[in-house]
């Protein structure tokens, strides 16, 4: 095991519980002085540096375990996840549109994004999307919080927790979708030992999911009902297949008690 890995493995939970705390306190703080928010971008940069900070003197090992990213059966199982899960996304927003549109009494009490015509926000956003975000859930998630959990729950019970965790930071439309993904990419860094390689598939999806969105200008994708029939027996499909690979790497983990 490398020593960036094995670093991260020690990381103290309190440690970075601090960091969150005073982030979200001086949030509070700006809000109540109506000074300038602090937003999640903010939140997230500063959760980086602190890993930075705490994993300086590992910059050797983090070359090795970067090539360990491109090689042929990181990125096979990397872009298997990734195309799965995007087409499962598409299935599970369908269907939280039906929701809504058949239950519209609930549209109120769940959070809706906002449309921002601004291409300097737009540009911060996609960044942070890509780059930022997956690189701080990827070590909170993943690198700290399942190790954790691996030491006083069950590994499926840590999976699982760190999953459901994951899935509330997203919006009502993505968070079954997310929960899945973050269920593969506990997997993903099970198998692999390095963190680095669920960051790269989670940079992966996130890339492909805003290109799709600047693609699609003219909304196709929700509007035009072929297009969404196709899309949905896809969604179908890669649900069981991204089902069935779950459940085989689930028994596998179990089997080798990771």
């Amino acid at each position: 095991m490398s020593l960036f890995n094995e670093k991260i493995k020690l990381f103290n939970l309190k440690d970075l519980f601090v960091v969150v705390l005073f982030i979200f306190l001086v949030k509070i703080l700006c809000i109540s002085l109506n000074w300038s928010d602090v937003d999640l971008v903010c939140i997230n940069i500063v959760i980086i540096l602190f890993f930075t900070f705490k994993l300086r003197g590992c910059f050797s090992s983090f070359k090795q375990d970067l090539l360990k990213v491109f090689t042929f059966d990181s990125l096979k199982l990397v872009f298997l996840i990734v195309i799965l899960n995007i087409f499962v996304s598409y299935g599970l927003l369908y269907l939280s549109n039906f929701i809504l549109k058949a239950f519209p009494f609930i549209r109120p009490l769940i959070s809706s994004s906002v449309y921002i015509n601004n291409s300097a926000l737009v540009i911060s956003g996609f960044i942070a999307t890509v780059f930022i975000s997956p690189i701080s859930e990827e070590l909170i998630f993943r690198g700290v919080l399942l190790n954790k959990l691996r030491l006083i729950v069950p590994l499926s019970f840590s999976i699982v927790i760190s999953s459901l965790l994951f899935c509330i930071l997203h919006s009502f439309g993505s968070m079954t979708a997310a929960f899945i993904f973050a269920v593969c990419m506990a997997i993903l860094y099970l198998k692999t030992d390095n963190v680095l390689i669920p960051i790269f598939a989670h940079f992966l999806n996130n890339l492909i999911a805003e290109m799709i969105v600047v693609i699609d200008t003219g909304n196709v994708l929700f509007t035009n009902d072929i297009v969404m029939m196709i899309m949905s027996i896809l969604a179908i499909v890669c649900g069981i297949l991204i089902f069935i690979f779950i459940k085989n790497q689930w028994d596998s983990l179990n089997i080798n008690n990771l």
